[in-house]
């Protein structure tokens, strides 16, 4: 299991609160488990800290969402967090669980042996607690014109109809949440964020890439036919081995290099 870097502006301290269990009606404690979570209010002053959280999991939900939740409602209420679906969907709850990148609302607390640290996804700056700021994430998501572009009119007024080939190639790229947990999981992303777009982006570049309705495709490679902007992958598949819906975002890259070539044979 790869571990990832801590979020920028993490200069942690060694000491931080302790929140403990409440017993239940039926009597104490039974089962519990520890959380490790990152704390940084920015408007404090304070340096970011672990709190540690403890939780019963026998008052409790499975997943890692579900404890948070208990200990935003039960414990501290100035724990923040994003969170919406909790069924995979949305992408909100990234966040890094256990050294590794994931959505804490799929993720199993009895998934993780030992207490549970939970840290905000890396290399971002963080606004408060688990919230990274993805202002420039979705920069670079605006920057590839993530719609369908076409210069001829829909035939007879009508949609623009696909084959189911042609659909069939948009699988793998489509399920794309967005969540920005591979992107944050690839060393080349935490070095040249500011340059090269990251896994994620280049994923959903490729979708449009890929879709045999858009006629941009030359504009589309154009722009992407940088030193930076594409070619800092060097394939290490942490993206792929981290991303929470199971899509391979190195094979889309290495794709767009594959088309990037072709043009010029």
């Amino acid at each position: 299991m790869a571990e990832f870097s801590l979020p920028k502006n993490s200069k942690i301290k060694s000491k931080g609160k302790v929140h403990q269990a409440t017993s239940t009606p039926e009597g104490g404690p039974k089962r519990i488990k520890k959380f490790q979570v990152y704390r940084y209010d920015p408007d404090s002053g304070e340096n970011p800290r672990y709190d540690t959280f403890e939780i019963n999991l026998d008052d409790c939900g499975p997943m890692v969402l579900d404890a948070l939740i208990k200990m935003k409602g039960e414990q501290d209420s100035s724990l923040t967090f994003r969170r919406s679906c909790r069924e995979g969907i949305c992408g909100s709850c990234s966040m890094n669980i256990d050294g590794r990148n994931g959505l804490a609302c799929t993720t199993a607390i009895e998934d993780v042996k030992g207490d549970v640290k939970i840290t905000p996804l890396p290399s971002m700056d963080v606004i408060k607690d688990l919230v990274p700021d993805f202002t420039h994430f979705y920069a670079q998501y605006s920057s590839i014109k993530p719609w369908m572009q076409t210069v001829s009119p829909p035939p007879s007024g009508k949609e623009r109809r696909q084959s189911p080939e042609d659909r069939a190639k948009l699988d793998g790229l489509y399920e794309c949440i967005l969540c920005a947990c591979c992107s944050t999981s690839c060393p080349s992303y935490w070095w040249n964020a500011d340059k090269f777009l990251g896994p994620a982006i280049l994923l959903q570049a490729y979708r449009w890439l890929a879709d045999s309705r858009d006629e941009m495709t030359g504009e589309r490679l154009d722009e992407l036919e940088d030193p930076f902007r594409l070619y800092r992958c060097h394939t290490i598949m942490n993206c792929a081995n981290t991303c929470p819906k199971g899509l391979n975002p190195a094979k889309a890259i290495a794709e767009i290099k594959k088309m990037e070539v072709e043009r010029v044979l």
